[in-house]
């Protein structure tokens, strides 16, 4: 056992195995539960980062992520094994050349049109001490051009399911721009989001990530999903939404 995982107890290491979705020499994706933090910081007493110490190698050496998902957000997250790997993945996600797609269930029912894009631009601003994207004008100081693809799965008068596929990375960008046309996510206190729908409690934010397709070494394309948890498949049920297309 590495020194660096030594500091894990047996159940945290237990703990950060069993979110392993795929394993290879050169990186390990992983099922993110909603509400373990991606890095350590305020009010963070274990995070994702903390539980690479599990992979340790026996000189010390961790994977490392090379994406970030926010806490309240579920699903498919990567790390790499090495630094070769650690270089190309970051920049296959820089260069745009990976295919994330995301589950959310949304509220005011079904956007118009039910399949589209979003380009509104974003910028990062503070409100109430908390960091938050905001709408930006094209051009202003701190914009950056934002393009998410959305398509509508299911949907009742209050709420519906979309299928996500965020051409760029901004922070809260799923976030941000399904709050501006109108249908922000459910369970999202930042931007607006519902924890009641058609009188359905909702727990917590109700993003996932559900699938990540990214180039691997030697030309592959490797493909991991994860599953949508449990409190999330509640919702969607008591709301009458599906996973099958309407």
């Amino acid at each position: 056992m590495s020194a660096r995982s030594s500091l894990l107890s047996a159940e945290e290491i237990a703990f950060a195995r069993s979110l392993v979705l795929h394993e290879d020499a050169t990186l390990i994706a992983f099922n993110k539960p909603a509400g373990l933090a991606v890095q350590g910081g305020a009010g963070v007493s274990r995070s994702l980062e903390d539980l690479l110490g599990a992979f340790a190698k026996s000189n010390g050496k961790r994977p490392r992520l090379v994406h970030r998902l926010d806490r309240d957000t579920s699903g498919v997250i990567v790390a790499a094994r090495t630094k070769p790997a650690a270089a190309a993945l970051s920049e296959a996600f820089a260069g745009r050349s990976v295919k994330k797609t995301y589950l959310a269930i949304v509220c005011g029912g079904a956007p118009e049109p039910r399949k589209g894009e979003i380009t509104l631009p974003l910028k990062k601003t503070s409100s109430r001490g908390l960091d938050i994207m905001e709408i930006a004008r094209a051009g202003e100081p701190g914009a950056l051009s934002a393009l998410t693809r959305y398509e509508t799965v299911s949907a009742t008068a209050g709420a519906a399911l979309l299928e996500l596929a965020p051409e760029t990375g901004r922070m809260h960008q799923l976030r941000a721009h399904l709050a501006a046309i109108g249908h922000p996510i459910a369970g999202d206190a930042k931007y607006g989001g519902l924890f009641c729908i058609s009188g359905i409690a909702v727990p917590r934010l109700m993003l996932h990530a559900a699938a990540l397709e990214l180039p691997l070494p030697r030309g592959k394309t490797g493909r991991f999903e994860a599953p949508l948890p449990g409190d999330f498949l509640t919702v969607l049920d008591a709301l009458h939404l599906s996973l099958n297309r309407d």
